[in-house]
């Protein structure tokens, strides 16, 4: 599937697809005669390593040349000052209830307007890795910011002669409705009123930055952020809203396909948050037991009639803070952020790791550092995994029922992780339920709800929660969810029902198998499954009951607390 970038005159005008309002604002942009158009990854890591600020490291970027930089590539670090996370308040959705699109269009074209006294750089991306689902991305961001741009060129598919030639034989989106996505980022942007301009449509409460998605017309506005993260996940934001719009169900987490000794194939998706073992349990190698392809740790699609998986990105933007300085995982950096630096005893300067300078340092990484990745898997999936951080819950349970697995999902529960940006006042410790571990959604939540649904309901998907948080006060280590993962696979995991519940099953696990007749665990049980309930009745609620979901949901996880009772 490809996007539409070109139109013939007379698909050109009012009310025609590719020429909404703000689409309109953004895209111009890109025309004028401050642009200037970065072809290469090559030109984008020279603009890169000469940006003030940037430290060129002697760690060689190894084999670039197999993905567009010179052979004496070196990893570039460059550090975003005080701002380290995502900040999920700043971002503005066209067509959510109380969204003032008409004062943030004036915002975005005041934006471009100011953006007229510097030189703007335009890069173009593919997001989507097979020729059944391929974007076109624009990026147009200032002079300045050329690590954001060279990073967001390495995170996506830079247009290699190879993936050219795929998109160009792919199948148009949506019948050719669908057009390129076109962001317009300025960082270095300072809201302040201007004539017929209105800061109070913006929901950050200091009114210094947003972000704002039209994802009907693929087009976004990014100011006033200068975090990497913004940027990946804002393009995510659209392709994943694109794919939706498809008959795709967009999906945050990882999947790989386990060849077994019999020759079966076992395909597992795992979702959850940054920090919560996603990327763990997709990248392992469980001793080299299985033959094992991955498709991707952060951003997949599944197709909902065929169950085949597609790649959204090759290369993997990942925390630091596990890889210290010198570990031949830091072998595949391409470049890095919010780290430090030090000179060896060489005279080399080197990254310092392991989040010593701050929370959330990052990097990404090549798609060489997992030497069995693919870029679509053909297998149809097997089996879903909902990973939380609630300690009420056994290392893993099994959901039976559709409406019980999907609305599982919707009110995946979880901790706060270090690559979020706070608004003051919030707890970090207080367990948040994020639906489908995706904040970065922009229809509504129904249309997830009944995607993952039918996956369980029509193509026979299992679907289980696993814990690798604590239970009840001991932590689950890596090794049991290794453990309860292969057993599974291997189809030697025994699940019987769990307690009163009819829907919910249990498979024993030493060290964690809970004590039904205990007073004080049923208690917080109770509490931890009601909290659903109330996630779902808000959802009904809140934003005019944008996210409402179906009946279904909520008699399902009734039903639950009515079998506690």
């Amino acid at each position: 599937m490809s996007t539409k970038a070109y139109y013939n005159i007379d698909e050109i005008g009012a009310g025609k697809p590719g020429f909404s309002k703000t689409r309109s604002i953004i895209e111009a942009a890109f025309y004028g005669n401050n642009v200037v158009k970065v072809n290469t990854l090559k030109e984008a890591y020279e603009l890169a390593k000469n940006s003030p600020g940037t430290i060129v490291t002697d760690m060689p970027v190894y084999r670039g040349e197999e993905f567009g930089l010179e052979k004496d590539a070196k990893v570039l670090l460059f550090n975003d000052g005080a701002i380290t996370g995502r900040y999920a308040v700043a971002r503005r959705i066209a067509g959510e209830p109380g969204v003032n699109c008409e004062e943030l269009d004036k915002v975005a074209m005041d934006a471009v307007y100011e953006s007229r006294w510097k030189t703007m750089y335009h890069a173009e991306v593919y997001a989507g890795l097979d020729s059944e689902f391929m974007v076109k991305c624009h990026l147009l961001i200032p002079e300045g910011e050329e690590n954001i741009l060279y990073s967001w060129m390495l995170n996506f598919q830079y247009m290699s002669d190879e993936y050219v030639k795929m998109y160009k034989n792919s199948k148009p989106v949506g019948d050719g409705k669908e057009a390129d996505i076109y962001i317009f980022s300025d960082p270095q942007w300072n809201g302040s009123d201007r004539p017929g301009v209105d800061l109070s449509c913006l929901s950050d409460p200091a009114k210094k930055t947003l972000c704002y998605f039209n994802t009907e017309t693929n087009c976004a506005c990014i100011l006033g952020m200068r975090y990497f993260g913004e940027h990946k996940k804002g393009t995510l934001t659209m392709v994943w809203a694109i794919a939706n719009r498809n008959g795709y169900a967009s999906c945050h987490g990882g999947q790989k396909e386990y060849t077994l000794a019999d020759g079966s194939k076992f395909v597992a998706s795992v979702y959850g948050l940054s920090g919560s073992g996603k990327s763990t349990l997709t990248h392992a190698k469980h001793g080299g037991k299985y033959e094992i392809k991955v498709l991707h740790d952060d951003a997949f699609i599944i197709n909902t009639d065929t169950c085949a998986s597609i790649a959204i990105e090759p290369t993997y933007f990942d925390k630091t803070a596990d890889y210290p300085t010198g570990c031949d995982d830091n072998k595949y950096l391409l470049t890095s952020m919010n780290n430090s630096a030090t000179m060896d005893s060489e005279g080399k300067i080197q990254l310092v790791t392991e989040d010593i300078r701050n929370g959330n340092g990052r990097a990404i990484k090549s798609k060489l550092w997992s030497p069995n990745r693919v870029d679509r898997i053909d297998s149809p999936v097997n089996a879903i995994f909902w990973i939380m951080k609630d300690p009420t819950i056994p290392p893993v349970v099994k959901l039976k029922g559709a409406s019980l697995a999907s609305v599982m999902g919707a009110t995946l529960a979880t901790k706060r992780s270090s690559a979020e940006r706070l608004a003051p006042g919030v707890d970090p410790n207080k367990l948040v339920v994020v639906p489908y571990a995706n904040p970065f959604r922009t229809y509504p939540l129904a249309n997830d709800y009944e995607k993952f649904k039918k996956l369980v309901e029509e193509k026979n998907v299992d679907c289980y929660i696993i814990n690798t948080g604590d239970f009840m006060g001991k932590k689950v280590q890596p090794k049991d969810t290794l453990g309860i993962l292969e057993a599974i696979v291997e189809k030697k995991a025994e699940f019987k029902p769990w307690g009163p519940f009819s829907d919910i099953e249990i498979m024993d696990w030493e060290g964690f198998i809970p004590d039904m007749s205990d007073a004080a665990y049923l208690t917080q049980l109770k509490a931890r499954m009601m909290d659903r309930v109330n996630e779902i009745e808000e959802f009904s609620v809140l934003k005019d009951g944008y996210d409402k979901l179906p009946d279904d949901a909520l008699a399902a996880i009734k039903k639950v607390v009515d079998e506690l009772n």
